[in-house]
């Protein structure tokens, strides 16, 4: 028989379970070239598949990022060889009773989540919130293959004191420019991955850890009330960080309840970080469960996770300085956790009963926190000041009283009442009190993360609460944890009440927004202002908006050297005897500004971008339920 001819075996299941068929292809006679088509088994790995695979990936990415070499064709020769070898590493063995129509239904939510979101798909290049920071670092590595980003100085003749090369998302240090966040989105989105593909690679996770830890007729229950979830379809189609995240935290958890290779499971929690920094604190019970049941998890951890914050604190140590005030207590905790948890030895017997009424007594705080406490900040800095203004200005267009100080994280409850609706909730207190109560083994770690990670982001979510940008907060744990802790709270109720009760209030809330895309046009947009600067121009950015927004466009993007020209406090265009000084010396300027008159003391203006698109709304107070306009304006004038 020929190498190549695939045979189909047919082999009962393991002892002392129902037989069932199990379809298992192969290369024959290569025995080891097995794969097991089974339905049951097919479930069970999707849940660890996509992680597996993206650690790999983000490993290879962020070497060649280190070495400078990062681009499309090395990430395949690197990546995929990486890849492969986690999902050899962390394959799971296991598998669940699942039926081909079962597993079909969650491979079918995560299809329809993928194309739906693809076709739906934001664009967001211009520089005004996180997304367009992401795109324009992935784009820098994508053209340039590492970090950090010249400032090209010679091209504005030498240093001058009115020069400004940072921008909104981009640090100055050092000599050069520093994007802020952490490495690992940008490297995927920068290798070809998109924000739809990596939604629903977190569906297929989502799906296969419901089918893991209550049944597989719940998972495509699971699966379709995380895909239609606001926060999770806007995460899913733009440039964020949490949707990977997720996908890393839960297919984690995939593999620690696969009960193998213990040392590749604690590495996928670890390189959480290198996505989010906020994963430190997601991954603080596996540090716990690590230190007293899994060494190996443990040493896997400590492995990826310093992977992750080398990583940030080499290639981004402006934005560690500016999280130093809530990292370093972060970190302290674990450090202490570390020495504290090898003493525990037996869990006390008053444990479960107190951790369960601790859940039902959390809700009931967080529901009446609005009522006995308003959170504000009072402006210290000047992101502090950004932040107020933003405020007062998104509470003049909601008609709300002004209070710049305000946060509302008070409210934090009542945004995940909107986003996954009032019986999923109730259900996942009901489940959490009752595996705390019993302290189900295969559910300890999924809930001490679920529980952790929600009461802590729930208490501070630490982002400005207009909507829908702030559901983000929820999207990495909070809402799949919640849905996992509701289908397992509703088990014994017949299959279309659970799927009632949890997909459709989420649905109701989503779609205001669901069927309209933001900021289309940005990319063209962007293409036809780099179009019409000259060829060899160096530009300078002469209004503060503009500047804002569009210097690492420029600079990234378009491919000129680029820079600010310093403005006075409380103004937004600099002094023109500044603007002149660095003219003259400046290797073929180009001037850019918002409007017309901005420009006509320097040459004639011509407009070079007139935009206008959608962007989100800006809720504080109820669930987002449509988008606004937005305009960009931008002209040039060749001095």
């Amino acid at each position: 028989m020929s190498w190549w001819v695939i045979g189909l075996q047919v082999k009962g299941l393991s002892r002392g379970r129902v037989a069932r068929p199990r379809y298992t292809a192969r290369l024959w006679p290569i025995r080891a070239l097995r794969i097991d088509l089974s339905p049951g088994r097919l479930l069970a790995v999707s849940a660890a598949l996509p992680a597996l695979a993206l650690s790999g990936w983000l490993l290879a990415g962020l070497l060649l990022v280190f070495l400078g070499w990062f681009g499309t064709w090395q990430m395949i020769l690197l990546g995929v060889p990486a890849a492969g070898l986690f999902v050899w590493a962390g394959w799971p063995k296991d598998e669940v009773a699942a039926t081909w129509l079962q597993t079909g239904s969650v491979f079918l939510v995560a299809v329809a989540s993928g194309v739906f979101n693809t076709v739906y798909a934001s664009q967001q290049y211009i520089v005004r919130r996180d997304p367009a920071t992401y795109e324009q670092y992935a784009i820098w590595l994508q053209r340039h293959g590492g970090l950090p980003i010249p400032e090209s100085i010679d091209a504005f003749g030498g240093g001058d004191a009115a020069l400004r090369f940072a921008s909104m998302g981009f640090y100055a240090h050092d000599g050069a420019i520093v994007p802020q966040f952490m490495p690992g989105a940008p490297i995927l989105y920068a290798s070809g991955f998109t924000p739809a593909l990596l939604g629903a690679l977190a569906v297929l996770t989502i799906g296969g850890v419901t089918a893991r830890l209550t049944q597989a007729r719940f998972a495509w229950i699971g699966a379709l009330a995380f895909a239609v979830a606001m926060p999770i379809l806007y995460t899913s189609r733009t440039t964020f960080s949490e949707i990977p995240s997720l996908v890393l935290l839960f297919g984690g958890i995939a593999l620690v309840l696969a009960g193998r290779r213990m040392f590749v499971a604690g590495l996928v929690f670890g390189l959480a970080l290198l996505i989010r920094i906020d994963g430190l604190r997601d991954i603080l019970p596996v540090l716990v469960f690590g230190v007293v049941a899994q060494r190996k998890l443990l040493a896997g951890v400590l492995v990826g996770g310093g992977i992750g914050f080398g990583a940030g604190f080499v290639l981004s140590r402006p934005y560690f300085d500016y999280l130093s005030g809530s990292l370093l207590p972060l970190l302290a905790i674990c450090a202490v956790v570390l020495v504290i948890a090898p003493f525990v030895k037996r869990v006390p017997r008053w444990l479960p009963n107190v951790a369960a009424a601790g859940v039902v007594l959390g809700v009931l705080a967080f529901a009446v926190r609005p009522l006995v406490e308003t959170v504000r900040r009072v402006p210290t800095n000047p992101d502090d000041e950004l932040t107020a203004k933003l405020i007062e200005s998104v509470q003049r267009a909601n008609g709300l009283p002004i209070d710049r100080a305000r946060l509302y994280y008070e409210d934090s409850l009542y945004w995940v009442i909107w986003y996954v609706g009032l019986p999923a909730l109730l259900l996942a207190v009901f489940g959490a009190f009752t595996l705390m109560r019993k302290m189900e083994k295969p559910w300890l770690l999924p809930t001490a993360i679920i529980l952790w990670t929600t009461v802590t982001t729930l208490y501070r979510p630490a982002i400005t609460a207009d909507h829908p940008f702030a559901a983000r907060r929820l999207v990495p744990v909070i809402v799949p944890g919640l849905i996992l802790l509701a289908v397992w709270g509703a088990r014994k109720l017949p299959v279309w009440a659970i799927a009632g009760l949890l997909v459709i209030p989420p649905v109701i809330t989503s779609i205001g927004t669901a069927f309209t895309p933001i900021e289309r046009g940005e990319k063209a947009a962007v293409q036809e202002m780099c179009d019409a600067i000259p060829k060899g121009s160096t530009v300078l950015i002469v209004e503060r908006v503009t500047g804002d927004r569009l210097t690492q466009v420029v600079r990234g993007q378009c491919g000129f050297p680029t820079a600010r020209v310093a403005y006075p406090d409380g103004k937004d265009l600099p002094l023109e005897a500044d603007v002149r000084r660095i003219i003259a010396k400046t290797h073929s300027p180009v001037l850019l500004a918002a409007e017309a008159g901005q420009l006509t003391a320097y040459g004639t203006p011509r407009q070079v971008m007139a935009l206008r698109t959608r962007q989100d709304e800006r809720s504080l107070v109820k669930a987002p339920d449509g988008t606004w306009s937005l305009s960009v304006d931008v002209w040039l004038a060749v001095p």
